[in-house]
């Protein structure tokens, strides 16, 4: 059951008690069920007020969800921006690693060749 039907009947209760005979309804937003309105002035109005709310609601929504979506996009940017970071230093890490294997090979290499003619002047 609506809100706004259970309020209007607590009222016209209320006021029937009481011996009042005239009841205002408040303005409580929401949607209503304008099919209940006998006038067409009232339905419209009635009408009116669902497609003000629902406007209104859409209006909030859009604006929270572009602003959950600026904040995601600009968490996006800066993982972006660590990830490319941190693929640099990596490759620089590579780069580095690769060059100390090439100079050890070579250090390697150089004793190697040095003790080959030294076996053969020792064999003289």
């Amino acid at each position: 059951m609506n809100i706004n039907m259970t309020l209007a009947a607590l009222v016209t209760l209320a006021s029937g008690a009481l011996g009042c005979t005239e009841v205002h309804a408040q303005d409580v937003p929401g949607i209503e069920i304008c099919t209940v309105e006998k006038t067409w002035e009232r339905r419209t109005s009635c009408l009116q007020s669902n497609v003000d709310f629902l406007q209104k609601t859409i209006t909030k929504l859009v604006t929270d969800h572009q602003q959950k979506l600026d904040a995601a996009n600009r968490q996006i940017e800066s993982l972006k921006s660590a990830s490319a970071t941190l693929q640099k230093r990596v490759d620089d890490l590579l780069a580095a690693q690769k060059k100390m294997d090439e100079d050890l090979k070579k250090k390697a290499d150089v004793p190697a060749k040095d003790a080959a003619p030294a076996a053969k002047e020792g064999g003289k």
